[in-house]
C-alpha cells in the first residue's frame, strides 16, 4: 500500500490531495467499523436488559401467586387443633346415648361445615391408613410388628395430616408396620458379588 502512495497507475508520484483523500477514506472506514462494533454491543446490552426485565416481571408474578395461594397457611395451621378437638369429641361421644344425641348432631354439623369450608380454601386432609409410609407426608410415631400387611405400611393414624394447595401444612402422625421378629427378614442381596 505504501507503494500506492509513491506512484499512481501512470508511474507518477501522487499529489498531496490524493494522500489526504486516502487517509480520510481509511479514517472513515475505521470509524464505521468502530461504530458498527458499538452498535452491536449496545444491541446485545439492550437484549440482556429486556430479558432481565422480563425475568424480574415473571418472578414478581410468581411471588404474588404464591402469596395468594399460601396466605392462609398460618391461619389454617392455627385452625387444625380446633378441627382435631371436634373430631375427638365425635369419637369419644356415644352415638346411642339419647341424652347427648342433640349435642352430637350439633357437633357433626359443625364439623361438616368446618371441613367443607377448609376444603373450599384448598385445605385437604391426609388420611394415610393402609397406605405405604411416605416421609414427605407422614411422621412415624411408632413401629409395630404386623404379619397382615407389608412392612412400612401405615397401621394407625394418631393425628391426621393436612395440605394447603398441595403443600404440606402438617404431617400425619402414624404407626408404621414392620416385619415380625419371629418371621425371618427377606434375604439380603450381596451387591458386592
Amino acid at each position: 500500500m505504501a507503494d500506492d502512495y509513491k506512484q499512481d497507475l501512470n508511474g507518477q508520484a501522487p499529489d498531496a490531495g490524493d494522500v489526504v483523500e486516502t487517509q480520510a477514506d481509511e479514517d472513515l472506514a475505521a470509524r464505521v467499523a468502530s461504530l458498527e462494533e458499538q452498535l452491536a454491543t449496545a444491541q446485545d446490552q439492550l437484549l440482556r436488559a429486556a430479558a432481565d426485565v422480563q425475568n424480574a416481571r415473571r418472578r414478581a408474578e410468581q411471588d404474588v401467586e404464591k402469596a395468594h395461594k399460601f396466605a392462609l397457611e398460618r391461619f389454617a395451621g392455627d385452625l387444625l387443633p380446633i378441627l382435631d378437638s371436634l373430631e375427638r369429641g365425635m369419637e369419644l361421644s356415644d352415638p346411642n346415648d339419647p341424652a347427648i344425641k342433640p349435642m352430637r348432631e350439633g357437633i357433626e354439623l359443625t364439623l361438616k361445615m368446618f371441613t367443607d369450608t377448609l376444603g373450599r380454601f384448598q385445605v385437604q386432609a391426609v388420611e394415610p391408613h393402609g397406605e405405604p409410609f411416605n416421609p414427605e407426608l407422614h411422621q412415624a410415631m411408632a413401629m409395630e410388628e404386623s404379619a397382615a400387611v407389608e412392612p412400612n405400611t401405615v397401621l394407625k393414624v394418631f393425628q391426621k395430616g393436612y395440605t394447603l394447595s398441595g403443600r404440606l401444612l402438617r404431617p400425619a402422625m402414624v404407626v408404621v408396620s414392620k416385619t415380625p421378629s419371629d418371621k425371618p427378614a427377606a434375604p439380603q442381596i450381596d451387591e458386592q458379588a
